[in-house]
């Protein structure tokens, strides 16, 4: 029986306005928006652009979804093909891809961050897990203890050696593996955006897992985002305003492994066990490399080191969700 993951979105836009043409004091033409949706490393993905000229940002749009098929083709554990793929089959990479090298770079100090709470080699217990859950007539409770005793002796970010001068990178322990999920859909995000910038625009949402909202809608008002209750996601228990920011969210909700929702994707590398299912954590930053990556560590680092964290990986503020409600609102 195959493995059936279970993925619900808890970030959505409001007031979109999409395909209504929109009159500006300052121009003679109407603004209207070029829309895409689609998916991006195994997420739905959208970019929403602000325009006069359809035929340029059509155009623009082309040329950023050709950038988030070269990131694919790095960062997937989809594709077999993938730099991360080969990374992790064969334990070394000579020459990385420099997005590769600088998402890695992120993480592996994000982890020295977080005192090893958030951990990029947590791929291993990924495995174990889907394994599991992929047998018929799996065990509900999960992985036995031994078996994630084992996956844990594999997971050390202290065993990856990385040299972005040679854009060499080893994983010291056979059986290691990378996961750069927490993290790079924001960096893809940001690298879209910029693509669609250097086309000339500068009003968008990228959503490429992470939303990010460049300056303002063109009626001048923030881009409003819907925090949704983990329980619930039909039910909106606040929202966020921003202009050029990102905001990156996780919550065990966000994917479960079983058909109970007891084991999500989100590990405690000190256990080898999951987040639960029903809490989140929405990150303000500006940029999607800083805040993705960092709300997977806050939701599991002890509540006194959040601050702590928030402040020294770079980010604005956190908004921490349960289906009671918001839990506790951090501000850098």
């Amino acid at each position: 029986m195959a493995l059936n993951i279970q993925r619900r979105r808890f970030l959505t836009l409001l007031a979109m306005g999409v395909g209504i043409p929109l009159s500006l004091r300052w121009t003679r033409h109407p603004v209207q928006m070029a829309q895409w949706e689609g998916v991006a490393l195994g997420a739905p993905a959208s970019i929403r652009l602000y325009h006069q000229q359809a035929g340029r940002a059509q155009a623009a749009i082309h040329a950023a979804l050709g950038e988030l098929a070269r990131l694919e083709s790095i960062f997937s554990l989809q594709r077999t093909d993938s730099a991360l793929r080969r990374l992790n089959r064969e334990g070394e990479l000579q020459a990385a891809p420099p997005d590769l090298v600088r998402l890695l770079q992120r993480a592996l100090h994000l982890a020295q961050l977080s005192d090893g709470v958030y951990d990029p080699t947590v791929q291993p217990l990924w495995t174990v897990y889907q394994r599991h859950f992929s047998q018929p007539n799996a065990d509900p409770a999960g992985p036995t203890p031994k078996v994630l005793k084992a996956a844990l002796q594999l997971v050390n970010w202290r065993a990856v050696s990385l040299d972005p001068e040679q854009g060499r990178i080893v994983l010291q322990q056979p059986g290691m593996g990378l996961t750069l999920n927490g993290g790079a859909q924001g960096y893809i995000t940001d690298r879209v955006a910029e693509i669609l910038r250097a086309h000339g625009f500068d009003r968008m949402l990228v959503d490429m897992g992470e939303p990010l909202a460049l300056s303002h809608k063109p009626d001048g008002t923030a881009w409003r985002l819907a925090l949704a209750n983990p329980a619930n996601p039909e039910e909106v228990l606040d929202t966020i305003e921003v202009v050029d920011r990102c905001v990156a969210t996780s919550g065990g909700y966000g994917t479960l492994l079983d058909p109970a929702g007891r084991f999500t994707h989100i590990f405690d590398t000190r256990t080898g066990m999951t987040a639960p299912a029903l809490q989140g954590v929405s990150v303000v930053a500006l940029s999607g490399m800083i805040a993705d990556g960092l709300s997977t560590a806050l939701l599991m680092v002890p509540q006194a080191k959040r601050l702590e964290l928030l402040r020294a990986a770079g980010a604005e503020q956190a908004i921490f969700v349960a289906p009671q409600g918001i839990t506790a609102h951090l501000i850098a």
